[in-house]
């Protein structure tokens, strides 16, 4: 495990970019967003990716940007909430960093993201079932991590504390 650097994990909605940003600023780290990562290498949004070139496509260049990123040292890293369907992601993160998986309840992440336009699994009819059914595949991987902390009753503030706490140890 590396303390160098903080891997922010979770599915989309659970706090990484809001926590993270702060984390970052606490700990005098930089803030890296992998998304963003890829928007500014690519020229092009993550929802123009998935459109034009499908899921697989976008999964290979998050893999290749998650290599790059770890690489640096001090930073606070948020990823996006695929990130860690590949094993090679999973392994990679929890070798290169300090892995924090922030979690939320299907119901509140519904809440969170439902006015937003720019999360293209969240495109369907149903976007509650689409999270719910999501989160059920996703959650063997989310519990890869070195701790978790359920972001539902925290303040921001309360949930960087505690990772700070939990980092010093």
């Amino acid at each position: 495990m590396n303390k160098h650097n903080i891997s922010l994990i979770g599915f989309m909605g659970t706090g990484k970019t809001t926590i993270g940003k702060i984390l970052a600023e606490k700990m005098g780290y930089d803030f890296v967003d992998v998304d963003e990562f890829i928007v500014k290498s690519e020229g092009r949004s993550i929802n123009d990716i998935f459109i034009e070139e499908g899921e697989e496509y976008f999964r290979d260049i998050e893999t290749n940007a998650l290599h790059k990123i770890l690489e640096g040292k001090n930073q606070v890293i948020s990823t996006g909430g695929g990130l860690v369907l590949r094993e090679e992601n999973r392994r990679a993160l929890l070798e290169g960093s300090f892995v924090v998986a922030l979690k939320a309840s299907p119901r509140n992440i519904y809440f969170r993201l439902k006015d937003c336009d720019e999360r293209p699994l969240l495109k369907g009819a149903h976007p509650e079932k689409t999270i719910r059914t999501l989160l059920h595949k996703r959650y063997q991987f989310y519990n890869k991590n070195h701790m978790s902390v359920a972001t539902d009753k925290l303040s921001v503030d309360e949930v960087v504390e505690i990772i700070i706490k939990e980092i010093n140890k």
